[in-house]
């Protein structure tokens, strides 16, 4: 409880004291897998800064913790004391109160022993489970980002506080230990002999309830008691100790674990051994992330000039996961529809996501594992860079075929400026204060954290070169190294390398919220340009900031003028010469959105379609999205972009053809309550905008057909299909038509078409169609094909399925993979209002179901995003009013946002819409 006179804002909370800090931890796990607990002592070594009377540290929910030991050669009486721990659950601390002071500059240390649950949360030291040849059984894994560690073992749970760690685990000898760093011996171990290790009756540490169940049922305690001391053996064994390492990438797992391995040759000679672990069940699809761990990996050496900081790389890939993967120190751990990846069965899209998930996470080997945040107001340095190199730059080194830092600004940017159009966004570089800051650190792992800052980066790449951002990257890695760091000291870094103030050019976009529209008008031979924040009912007081924004000119010979910014709220330029079309935000790398005049878009759009005009893929990608956003938010009408959306109808790419499916969709989706005139309009519209390309690229995947060719024909295809194409819709229903006797057969169904197929049929199919596809997710032969299925049984038209697929997900589904079926059933017209209800009936079952796990806060912004009206808004928002929302608020206020959105855009454009349709013959 607070004292009467704490801060009245909780910020005694949110940080531990600095008093003392750690320099080393001796850490000994017992791991049991049979009862499902864990049990262990940790013994940190303290360097004194202050004069103290107490130690504070955190400790997690539901770990069990008795009294501690507190050793120092300093302590006046004697040299070690036994002292009870006062926690603090509530703010996940405790604190050894001191018989005596112990003095500035003095060593100490602190040995707690403690007992806890290997729950279901994925977070901590947690459960997972595997099935394999008519058998099943359980292993356990962590995940301690961001304040999870303090759940496995008493600790000092924040990114500044780096230690070194020697870890020991004891487990059953038939599984597998893993850990950071290397195993450097095994022995056998009684466990008479782990417990004495262990300490727990002699710092009184409680047991705790068996979090096991067999059968469906929970084990007692008699069970578990016995589980613990059967007659298999154990064995104990030891890990090389770690260099210095923040808590939350610190990582063990136990488990019926076997791999498959590699290596190679590290910049400084070392042979660095790579590994991949999974269960029996799933071995034989991790081949491929092994093969992409052995190419990324010298590459980032070279990049960074730094060698890889730990003497071996790890991957552990678990059936249950709340992210999609994490970049644990010599150990990343993910789920499996992220790494398990079939060449035959899985397609490009799993192909592209197991490898940029894995370059992301060896990103931050360097960039957050070697170099760390300060504090999590910081996560953007860690996540957005690691966006941009992993999933940008090194994939285009590596995989040059894949286009990638082109697919940057649909997979990121775009993502980012959707998000940072509503009110409910935050600055990329987050404040975080209250008594409520580890909530706050849950809900920050987001579009703006990850893909908002990876497009700023991108844009100071594209300002200073990228070769000269690399090398001030290498040399922010190389001083900082083992250490922890602010924004600043990567600005300066950069600076240093660069010759340019960058700190002084990216102030206003990192600590600012929001983004600005630039508006240009024609004077004459004159350009002005004005930025403005973009916003829905911009308010006068949220139109303060400025940006420096890089006008990037692309004139009409196609050269581009690079040193032309916008720095106050209005400008005026000289017009490129002569009549041509010219365009702002050359290469689309401005993190920002620019409203033309009627007349210079529909000039813009004719260029776009030129096979030999000026605007690259990038531009148009560029172009249409802006187009259309921009509709929406007021500055044009929505019929321009209807306009330029058909006038590119018959562009030869991927991505384009993707921003126009996107765009088209949405609409889709918004219009969803509109009349059914209407609605039949919109599906014609895409149909013809799309079917043609599908029907001419057909269903058949050439041998050896280049990736650009297989997402061009996949994209035409969906977007086809999503507006009901009569064709498409023909050869979906005869490449289907064996899965409904053999719910193996996809044998007609291309890898690429599998989701889209599978969402298809059961959108316009019935029972069968739906049942043939609930086989598929409960025998899947790959992630992929879970996904798919999970998606699709979200996507029935039948009210009678949509409700059982709802109670199907609180029965029968994994936590991880509840996400999928709300984003499904969210997008679902026919379920959109189900699946909201759902949510508010068992709003406090899942509030509890998912406590501290990152995923709640998306299934609270999918439940309730798809809304078109006011009513709708001022329903949810009375609703959830008298909630305790502090575990989801972010994702509660960005779907409310995105309902208020939906509602200004039809109020706004309904009848422009429908009049255009109408003037293109798409509405009888």
């Amino acid at each position: 409880m607070s004292s009467s006179n704490a801060p009245a804002d909780g910020s005694e909370f949110f940080r531990l004291p600095r008093n003392v800090l750690p320099t080393h931890y001796d850490l000994a796990i017992l791991s049991d897998l049979k009862s499902l607990t864990f049990s262990g002592i940790v013994t940190a070594t303290l360097d004194v800064h202050e004069e103290v009377d107490k130690i504070t540290l955190n400790v997690g929910p539901k770990l069990n913790v008795g009294k501690c030991i507190v050793s120092s050669d300093a302590l006046k009486t004697e040299s070690k004391s036994v002292v009870a721990l006062d926690v603090d659950s509530a703010h996940e601390r405790a604190t050894a109160k001191l018989a005596a002071k112990l003095p500035k500059g003095s060593k100490a240390s602190i040995t707690i022993a403690f007992k806890g649950e290997i729950d279901k949360s994925m977070t901590g030291y947690y459960q997972s489970s595997w099935e394999h040849e008519g058998e099943k059984g359980f292993y356990a894994l962590t995940q301690f980002e961001p304040t999870y560690a303090r759940r496995a073992f008493p600790s000092f749970d924040e990114p500044a506080m780096k230690a070194t760690y020697s870890f020991t685990m004891i487990h059953r000898k038939s599984t597998v230990p893993l850990g950071n760093m290397p195993v450097t011996s095994t022995k056998d171990i009684t466990l008479n002999e782990a417990h004495k290790l262990l300490r727990l009756q002699e710092l009184e540490v409680k047991d705790v309830a068996a979090a096991g169940k067999t059968e469906g049922k929970t084990e007692s305690k008699t069970e578990t008691a016995a589980a613990s001391s059967d007659v298999e053996g154990w064995s104990i064994s030891t890990f090389g100790k770690t260099p210095l390492l923040s808590t939350y990438l610190v990582a063990w797992a136990n488990g019926d674990f076997v791999h498959i391995e590699s290596s190679y040759k590290s910049s400084d000679g070392r042979t660095v051994p790579l590994r991949v672990y999974a269960t029996k069940e799933y071995i034989h699809q991790t081949q491929y992330t092994l093969d992409v761990t052995a190419k990324v990996l010298p590459v980032y050496e070279k990049v960074f000039a730094e060698p890889f900081m730990m003497p071996k790389c790890d991957t552990l890939i678990a059936s249950d996961f709340d992210a999609g993967a994490m970049e644990n120190a010599g150990l990343i751990t993910g789920r499996t529809s992220v790494y398990l990846y079939d060449p035959a069965k899985s397609g490009l899209a799993g192909q592209k996501r197991t490898a940029g998930v894995q370059s992301h996470e060896i990103a931050h080997q360097w960039f957050g594992n070697l170099a760390t945040l300060a504090w999590w107001t910081q996560l953007w340095l860690n996540e957005s860079f690691a966006t941009l190199m992993g999933e940008s730059i090194i994939l285009d080194m590596c995989f040059p075929e894949w286009n990638s830092a082109s697919e940057f600004i649909t997979n990121h940017l775009f993502r980012a400026l959707d998000l940072d159009s509503k009110r409910s966004s935050h600055p990329i570089e987050v404040p975080l204060q209250g008594e409520d800051v580890e909530s706050a650190i849950n809900q920050i792992f987001d579009a703006i954290s990850y893909a908002k800052g990876a497009s700023v980066l991108r844009m100071l790449s594209e300002m200073i070169g990228q070769d000269v951002f690399l090398k001030g990257v290498a040399k922010y890695i190389s001083k900082h190294k083992f250490g922890n760091a602010e924004t600043v000291d990567l600005w300066n870094a950069i600076t240093e390398v660069s010759g340019t103030d960058v700190s002084k050019i990216m102030e206003s976009w990192v600590l600012k919220q929001g983004f600005p529209v630039i508006t240009v008008t024609e004077e004459g031979d004159k350009i002005r340009v004005k930025q403005n924040r973009l916003l829905l009912d911009l308010k006068p007081e949220e139109d303060k900031t400025i940006w420096h924004i890089p006008l990037m000119l692309k004139k009409a010979d196609g050269s581009v003028d690079k040193d032309l910014f916008l720095t106050e709220r209005e400008q005026v330029i000289p017009k490129p010469a002569g009549d041509g079309a010219w365009k702002l935000n050359a290469g689309t790398i401005g993190v920002y959105r620019v409203a033309y005049s009627p007349e210079h878009l529909s000039k813009l759009g004719k260029e776009a379609t030129k096979k030999d005009g000026i605007l690259t893929l990038e531009d148009r990608v560029g172009l249409v999205s802006d187009a259309f956003v921009l509709a929406q938010a007021g500055y044009a009408k929505t019929s321009g972009a209807l306009t330029l959306i058909k006038a590119l109808r018959d562009d030869p790419t991927y991505l384009v053809n993707s921003a126009l499916a996107s765009s088209v969709g949405e609409m889709g989706s918004v219009w969803w309550e509109q009349p059914q005139d209407v609605r039949d309009a919109v599906d014609r519209f895409r149909s013809d905008v799309f079917g043609p390309s599908a029907k001419r690229l057909g269903f058949t995947f050439p041998e050896n057909e280049s990736p650009e060719a297989r997402q061009l024909r996949s994209t035409v295809i969906g977007a086809a299909a999503g507006g009901g194409d009569p064709w498409v819709l023909e050869q979906m229903r005869a490449n289907f038509a064996p899965l409904l006797k053999d719910p193996q057969d996809d044998s007609k169904i291309h890898p690429d078409l599998l989701q889209v197929t599978f969402r298809t049929m059961v959108k316009y199919g019935g029972r069968a169609e739906y049942e043939a596809v609930k086989a598929v997710y409960k025998k899947p032969a790959t992630p992929s094909h879970k996904t798919a299925a999970m998606l699709a049984m979200g996507s029935s038209r039948d009210e009678q399925i949509c409700r059982e697929t709802i109670e199907f997900i609180y029965t029968d589904v994994k936590e991880q993979d509840f996400m999928y079926y709300y984003a499904a059933l969210s997008a679902n017209p026919a379920s959109r209002r189900l699946i909201l209800q759902s949510l508010q009936d068992r709003l406090e079952e899942l509030t509890k179901r998912f406590t501290g796990g990152l995923m709640f806060v998306r299934m609270v912004e999918y439940a309730t995003r798809s809304f078109t009206t006011q009513e709708d808004y001022d329903s949810i928002r009375k609703f959830f009013s008298t909630k305790n929302t502090k575990q989801f608020s972010t994702g509660l206020e960005q779907g409310l946002d995105a309902v208020r959105a939906n509602a200004y855009w039809l109020k706004k454009d309904a009848e422009d819409v429908r009049s255009w349709l109408q003037a293109n013959g798409y509405l009888k």
